[in-house]
């Protein structure tokens, strides 16, 4: 009985979203995603009604859908102010949201992984926020 008294009720929102759902689009298991990365990325943020559920993040490519709660209600790519680079990938796409980073800045300075991890520990990120998926892009990065 460590959670769920109204005082709680963020904590036990916290606790309820540990837990990958299948996207409503592609089938493919997601993880959770906060409502205040949402909040950031949706175009008319002040319509966004929360249903006191979990929300989840899709990131599969060709998937309309971007995030989607647990009663299979979706935000797709036409909802949103930013473009979701990990799903199209294109040289152009960001893939680093705190920087602006693209998959083309990738290829083009072989050491900026290195300077995305270094302002990753020094804390001089924003990824909640910045990133749509609401978690640092280092998992992201292409492998090389």
């Amino acid at each position: 009985s460590h959670c769920c008294s109204s005082s709680s009720s963020s904590s036990c929102k916290s606790l309820s979203t540990s837990k990958k759902h299948h996207c409503p689009g592609c089938n493919t298991p997601c993880p959770p995603v906060s409502e205040t990365t949402i909040l950031h990325h949706i175009k008319q943020a002040w319509h966004w009604q929360d249903k006191d559920q979990a929300y989840y993040f899709c990131a599969t490519p060709g998937c309309d859908v971007i995030y989607f709660g647990q009663d299979n209600s979706r935000v797709t790519q036409s909802e949103l102010r930013t473009e979701v680079g990990v799903k199209t990938q294109s040289e152009q796409s960001v893939i680093c949201y705190c920087f602006g980073l693209t998959y083309g800045d990738i290829k083009t300075y072989p050491d900026i992984k290195d300077f995305v991890i270094n302002k990753t520990k020094d804390h001089s990120c924003a990824c909640e926020t910045r990133n749509s998926s609401g978690k640092c892009c280092l998992k992201d990065f292409p492998k090389s």
